[in-house]
């Protein structure tokens, strides 16, 4: 019996040590077990075992740290091949594909935009309404979004993270960026829906568009013609309503 307990401190050594081993890889994200194995353990314990080293937030799996990691590297590698816009969360560039696939029954019935969803749609009205919480300590202008309020700030500081390479001019937003870099590119992602005509921005498609179906957003307030253009409305107002 004595000639067995060398080996039976031996083996439960070697376990302990496995043991060990197999907790350190767990926990250190080393892809030793297999996946299934890993995930089981990690849920048992109620770890993350994946940390972001810029925020501090835990993932369960590899993968989903990968993709988190992109918001913090700016890397927008989903890209939607209808108009160009891009993403850092594949799940993003799915949600913005509705934009283009789905029916959008959610019309403002103030400048005629529509919505796929109810939530953008509501979002939306505040920019007609006089609401506007969001302000500007710096000049007191006023906004309807938050997001538009800190936009609006980086005039104020200056900020232009985002530089064209063809012309090196620089821009306060992404999209801005993109917007401008169509003039180089004379890339237009923005079909016509009735003619073939293609356009660089949604805004032109839209106005454009008015042609076709004849809508008349814009009312004069004085004489109550309507028009489907601002740039109209305008014309008339100075021709027949300023002396």
């Amino acid at each position: 019996m004595r000639d067995l307990e060398p080996c039976r401190t031996k083996h439960t050594e070697e376990q302990t040590d496995l043991m060990e081993e197999k907790k350190h890889h767990v926990e250190t994200g080393e892809e030793i077990l297999s996946q299934t194995e890993s995930i089981s353990l990690l849920k048992r314990r109620g770890k993350k075992g994946f940390a972001c080293t810029q925020c501090g937030k835990s993932f369960t799996y590899k993968q989903s740290l990968k993709r988190h990691m992109n918001i913090h590297t700016g890397e927008k590698p989903y890209r939607c091949d209808q108009c160009g816009k891009s993403f850092t969360q594949s799940s993003n560039l799915k949600m913005h594909m509705n934009i283009h696939t789905e029916e959008k029954l959610h019309e403002c019935d103030q400048c005629g935009k529509t919505f796929a969803w109810a939530s953008s749609w509501i979002n939306h009205l505040k920019v007609h309404s006089n609401e506007k919480p969001h302000s500007c300590s710096l000049c007191g202008k006023s906004f309807s979004h938050l997001q538009s309020l800190k936009l609006h700030q980086k005039i104020h500081a200056g900020i232009k993270d985002y530089m064209c390479f063809e012309c090196e001019k620089t821009f306060i937003t992404d999209k801005d960026l993109k917007r401008h870099e169509r003039i180089h590119t004379g890339e237009k992602p923005y079909k016509c829906s009735h003619c073939e005509k293609r356009f660089s921005r949604s805004t032109h498609q839209k106005s454009h568009e008015r042609i076709h179906t004849g809508r008349k957003l814009y009312h004069c307030t004085t004489c109550g013609q309507s028009f489907s253009h601002t740039s109209s409305l305008r014309r008339h107002t100075i021709k027949n309503h300023i002396k």
